[in-house]
């Protein structure tokens, strides 16, 4: 079994979904059901046996403690997080909350389920940390691609609790031995994309005949990846990847390289 936090909203929806899709190994749900997440998301796995959903919060320890307990996975996946750069703008204490505190909490128990598992099973168990490349900043136009090597230089409150959960995790590692992985992924799109953000934001206006919001001076660019080839990518990361690596899922590939470490693997 393995247990994914977040997997009610967008991204983590369509991960539980395609998971379910391509194999039979059963899936440990939690997710707090706030604003973004969606259990309509998830209708099609009503009655299957294989999907085990737990409404419950990434900061609540003794509910971690008790999940990890009782189910035994093999595997976390972490998508829990507050994400929209604008609600983070007008009220960050909700990102610093979730984003820091929760992936605090939740590698904290996850730390204690990992010391107590044998060592076969350390051998295999992985935390896979779901992040994003707005940790790195901004760049400008003809700049090349953000590599994993590139410096941290968050730019709104949502990227900075992101890339402080990101450096919980690899001190996690580092501090304690928790096998972690971090991927760092451009916008995603695609089904059950929450309609305030922008490519949802902008059909529906369109169809509404309201008008399109420009965001700044309307010369930013941005990258867009798929939503289920980004699923895919986190499944050959978690199946493929070594111990504290850190990776770019880029338009759905990810190259692993049979060596531990940082992997330059580029994206946008």
């Amino acid at each position: 079994m393995i247990f994914i936090t977040g997997g009610a909203g967008f991204i983590g929806a369509n991960f539980v979904l395609d998971w379910l899709a391509s194999g039979d190994e059963p899936v440990l749900n939690l997710d707090a059901l706030t604003y973004a997440g969606n259990l309509q998301n998830l209708a099609t796995l009503v009655g299957d046996t294989r999907h085990i959903f737990v409404q419950g919060d990434i900061g609540d320890s003794s509910l971690l403690v008790r999940l990890l307990a009782q189910y035994q996975p093999r595997a976390v996946v972490n998508f829990a997080a507050e994400s929209h750069v604008d609600r983070s703008i007008h009220g960050p204490g909700d990102f610093i909350q979730t984003n820091i505190v929760g992936t605090f909490r939740l590698l904290e128990s996850v730390r204690a389920y990992y010391a107590q598992l044998p060592a076969t099973d350390q051998q295999v168990f992985r935390f896979l940390h779901v992040s994003t490349d707005e940790v790195y900043g901004s760049l400008a136009k003809n700049a090349p691609p953000f590599a994993e090597t590139h410096r941290y230089e968050p730019n709104s409150p949502y990227s900075a609790s992101k890339a402080a959960s990101d450096h919980l995790v690899r001190a996690y590692h580092h501090t304690y031995g928790l096998p972690v992985l971090t991927t760092n992924c451009s916008n995603n799109y695609g089904p059950y994309h929450f309609p305030e953000k922008l490519i949802p934001l902008m059909i529906v206006n369109a169809l509404a005949g309201k008008p399109l919001p420009v965001y700044g001076d309307g010369m930013q660019v941005r990258d867009w990846l798929y939503v289920k080839d980004h699923c895919s990518a986190i499944r050959c990361v978690l199946d493929k990847a070594e111990r504290v690596s850190a990776y770019h899922p880029c338009r759905g590939q990810v190259q692993l390289p049979a060596v531990s470490g940082v992997q330059q693997q580029p994206a946008r």
